[in-house]
């Protein structure tokens, strides 16, 4: 059974950090290309950042590049989103998720999710 297991969302205040985690099992973690979307209230899935098997070639979407990082550990099958300067903009339903292979910037061609793990920056 495949499980995304994510922690570390919450409240933050406007330009403050915060770092979300998402642990992974059941899958051989080095063949999945990983990611990390968020979803606001009314609005669509976005891509937030994807990072390759390898751990190499991060990729980020304009709107956070430059504030947050997306790191993995394939020793300990997990992935790490450090979210920096955060801004009410940010707020979302943030959700990790594993694509065999490359990764993508179109959610729908990512096989496994996390629950989503909300965080909050108001205004």
């Amino acid at each position: 059974q495949v499980q995304l297991i994510e922690s570390g969302g919450g409240l933050v205040q406007a330009g403050n950090s915060l770092t979300l985690g998402c642990a992974v099992s059941g899958l051989t973690f080095t063949t999945y290309a990983m990611g990390w979307f968020r979803q606001a209230p009314g609005k669509e899935r976005e891509f937030v950042a994807a990072i390759a098997k390898n751990g190499r070639n991060p990729y980020y979407a304009v709107t956070v590049k430059g504030r947050f990082t997306i790191s993995r550990d394939n020793a300990n099958n997990t992935i790490v989103l450090q979210m920096n300067s955060l801004k009410p903009g940010d707020t979302a339903l943030y959700y990790c998720a594993s694509e065999y292979g490359f990764y993508d910037t179109d959610w729908s061609l990512y096989e496994y999710w996390g629950q989503g793990n909300p965080v909050t920056v108001p205004s």
